[in-house]
């Protein structure tokens, strides 16, 4: 007989045991960690790999999980029908328009389901390399084939929307891209982005991820969703994980025609897998406006401090949209990961068009004084 340690655990909670009273052979052993995974020579000082928001939730959003952790046992649709509607209004769509997710990474998924699985349509995917990978990496899993377009230099590696649209054809699915984009944060023009979304819409659905629009100088003006208000073949994706802080809680909305909706909900949970104490926190972060504003304010300092330092050790960024910034390396990525971890900070690296490069999250002040510490002292 073997028990495992969540087992364990909760037999433990019922009659007063400890975990660390059971025996070695009734408990599983811990996971082995990935190959080729290196443990650092000292402690995480600043985790900036993931694009999180370290200032959030807000402490309005704090105290409405608190105060609804009690209803846990509820199910949540009534909250689930405000969050919607207050999208709606925010976004000034109808409530059919809105999907709710538990975070924009379901909704990618969904939507990757839905290009892969739809009947008539064609089986390639066009999207900018690199970008955000998870749909790319969904409808790969499922037999779709990604038409990748390189981001080069001599477009300041912003998407070439013209080259997106060259690449379009009878057998593409769907175009996906990611607004401002990850790994590069560059941000594309909105007039540009729009003229591409009434052309190649009229052939194939087009995928905006913003995840990171709340970053971008005007983010009205730079979101894509008055291309669907007009009837456009657009889909548009948010998420909370970023300015509002919920990383770990999971919010995120999809925006489209409601005929679009309707299929790709087939493939999506409706809401229904976002959590009671997540709507009720995201209701109040969406109308939260000085928070939003407090995090944008954080967000810019420590970007203007990078600026500086990358400046310092002769680094040349590429401009800057969202929480994060990248910029070309002397060394191959994977040695500068491992080397800026050994300094306590982790960070992201790529390498594309000839190039590594460094891809850093913004975190508080004392973070980015860490990694411009690291940085100096393997430079």
């Amino acid at each position: 007989m073997s028990i495992n340690r969540r087992d364990w655990l909760r037999a433990s909670m019922l009659s007063g045991l400890s975990l660390a009273a059971a025996p070695a052979a009734f408990c599983e052993p811990e996971p082995e960690m990935p190959k080729g995974y290196k443990v650092p020579k000292v402690g995480i000082k600043a985790r900036l790999s993931a694009n999180e928001n370290p200032y959030g939730p807000s402490p309005k959003a704090l105290k409405t999980i608190t105060e609804a952790a009690p209803d846990g046992y509820l199910y949540a649709m009534e909250y689930a029908k405000q969050f919607r509607k207050l999208v709606a209004d925010t976004e000034g769509v109808p409530e059919e328009y809105v999907l709710l997710g538990a975070g924009s990474g379901e909704l990618l998924t969904a939507a990757a389901l839905w290009s892969a699985y739809r009947p008539n349509a064609g089986r390639t995917i066009v999207a900018p390399d690199p970008t955000f990978d998870a749909l790319p990496r969904s409808v790969i899993k499922h037999g779709v084939t990604m038409d990748r377009v390189p981001l080069v230099a001599a477009d300041g590696y912003d998407i070439n929307l013209n080259k997106l649209n060259e690449r379009v054809g009878s057998q593409t699915g769907m175009v996906y891209l990611c607004n401002p984009n990850n790994p590069t944060a560059i941000t594309v023009d909105p007039s540009k982005l729009r003229a591409f979304c009434e052309a190649v819409g009229a052939k194939t659905p087009i995928l905006v991820d913003e995840a990171y629009i709340d970053y971008t100088p005007d983010p009205k003006a730079y979101t894509m969703v008055d291309m669907v208000k007009k009837g456009n073949n657009v889909i548009i994706t948010k998420t909370f994980s970023k300015v509002h802080g919920f990383a770990g809680l999971r919010a995120g909305y999809m925006i489209a025609k409601p005929e679009l909706l309707e299929q790709i909900a087939k493939f999506a949970t409706g809401g229904s897998s976002m959590s009671m104490t997540t709507l009720r926190a995201a209701i109040v972060s969406l109308q939260d406006k000085d928070f939003v504003k407090f995090s944008l304010g954080k967000t810019q300092e420590s970007k203007d401090f990078l600026y500086k330092v990358l400046k310092q050790t002769n680094y040349e960024p590429l401009p800057s949209g969202a929480n994060f910034v990248m910029f070309p390396i002397r060394m191959k990525g994977e040695d500068f990961v491992t080397r800026m971890m050994d300094q306590g900070v982790s960070i992201r690296q790529w390498k594309f068009d000839g190039q590594y490069w460094c891809r850093v999250s913004l975190g508080t002040m004392p973070q980015m004084q860490a990694f411009a510490d690291g940085l100096k002292m393997i430079s």
